[in-house]
């Protein structure tokens, strides 16, 4: 990883010319250099609204100041697959389009509708991505997709006043029995160790993949989210012992399974902290700057999801990848554009930027927090994209039944283990079936 506290933003779009204009021979042709997309238009959609528009905005800024393309954006908010396959149906689908979704990716791909990374792309995310991120966005052997932006999920967020109170480290929590024996630690001084908030059973489902990743490994993870493997398997046993040794003891803040998520962020950095810790991804960062009572980089900071058994770092996650649904010469461009250090080093000064391109210059970062986020993304020797996120939403993604739903009971009963295992293979079937 590249650490070049001398690279700007400018300097950064003086090199997009040589990378992007003189190599577009991997897309349908040869850019001749700055200008040289003058008069054409692209039509480019993503989720993103507000000042993560104007973020993305400034992106495409600097790709059309090198080729003189006009980029025209459009947000297709939290309707994405329905607005894309609309426009698919229609014949009018975006030259490209940033979609938070492998899924997505993958039945786009599969109906023809996408277009293969050109050349110039291709070399450019070999380059800058570890393979894990390169095979998230390959389908049937081609590469389809540039993963612009990522969701760190594994950080475990901590009031540094209470630790410090209790006596507990930080650097002490770096593998699951140190985790547990600074959990007890915030105990002795007067709090609960943990903060969960399940009310819903996301949390949870996260909760899990971290521990299965580190237990199973990524092969088994990928394994278990096809339902290649039973839910019944050991190796859920494994990882759902583990996830028991602290969920039902008084580590964790009673009402867990009647808490809400957004609830355990005042119960550990509030006026009047009841825990010291919370778990879940980069994203509490925002929760904790809302609350207003306690400062991200200050006293609010966070760990690793710790190691289990000696595993190697890893990092269960999110993203939005790029993707082109023509292979004209400035489509192409654009999106060998979007897979070098420079796109993402236009928008990661700004904030609300954790970039999964392994070159982009870590220094830029507006913060030591979002420095050590995307740091811990990026050096991970195995990540997984969130695994509720990639099986049938009637299993992975609807409240009050399948994974949801049976973690919630775990957490009430941690017990028993072999009952959710079987529920938990029960509605995966049943799941998978449909």
């Amino acid at each position: 990883m590249r650490n070049t506290a001398t690279r700007t933003v400018g300097v950064a779009g003086i090199a997009i010319t040589g990378l992007v204009l003189a190599g577009c021979a991997g897309g349908a042709g040869t850019g001749t250099g700055s200008g040289d997309f003058a008069g054409t238009t692209l039509e480019v959609s993503a989720t993103w609204s507000g000042a993560e528009q104007e973020n993305f905005e400034a992106v495409l800024d600097v790709f059309e100041q090198e080729t003189g393309a006009t980029v025209n954006y459009t947000s297709f908010g939290d309707n994405g697959a329905t607005t894309l396959n609309t426009q698919v149906d229609g014949g009018n689908p975006p030259d490209v389009a940033v979609v938070g979704q492998p899924a997505l990716l993958q039945q786009l791909a599969t109906d023809g509708a996408l277009v293969p990374l050109g050349e110039t792309a291709a070399a450019n995310v070999a380059d800058n991505y570890a393979q894990d991120w390169i095979d998230l966005g390959t389908v049937d052997g081609e590469l389809y997709g540039v993963w612009f932006k990522a969701a760190n999920k594994s950080t475990m967020w901590y009031n540094a006043d209470i630790y410090d109170e209790a006596g507990a480290s930080a650097d002490a929590a770096g593998d699951w029995e140190g985790f547990l024996e600074q959990l007890q630690l915030v105990s002795d001084a007067g709090y609960y160790g943990i903060s969960i908030g399940a009310d819903v059973g996301w949390p949870l489902t996260d909760w899990f993949e971290n521990v299965y990743l580190r237990t199973a490994g990524g092969e088994m993870y990928d394994q278990l989210t096809a339902h290649e493997i039973p839910w019944t398997d050991p190796s859920v046993t494994e990882a759902l012992d583990t996830l028991a040794t602290l969920w039902g003891t008084p580590l964790v803040q009673p009402g867990a399974d009647q808490r809400t998520f957004p609830d355990t962020i005042p119960a550990v950095f509030g006026a009047n902290a009841e825990a010291g810790t919370v778990y879940e991804g980069d994203f509490v960062a925002g929760n904790i700057a809302t609350d207003g009572n306690s400062v991200v980089g200050e006293n609010a900071l966070f760990y690793d999801f710790p190691s289990i058994n000696g595993s190697a770092p890893a990092v269960v996650g999110g993203g939005d990848v790029a993707v082109a649904f023509n292979d004209d010469e400035a489509t192409q461009a654009l999106i060998a554009f979007l897979a070098t250090p420079e796109a993402a080093e236009a928008w990661v000064p700004n904030g609300g930027l954790t970039s999964p391109n392994q070159n982009v210059d870590t220094s830029l970062y507006p913060d030591d927090t979002a420095r050590q986020i995307a740091e811990a993304l990026v050096n991970a020797e195995t990540f997984r994209f969130d695994m509720s996120d990639l099986t049938p939403s009637a299993f992975g993604g609807t409240p009050g039944q399948g994974f949801w739903q049976v973690m919630i009971e775990f957490l009430q009963n941690p017990s028993d283990v072999a009952g959710a295992q079987q529920k938990l293979e029960d509605a995966a079937t049943a799941a998978y079936a449909g």
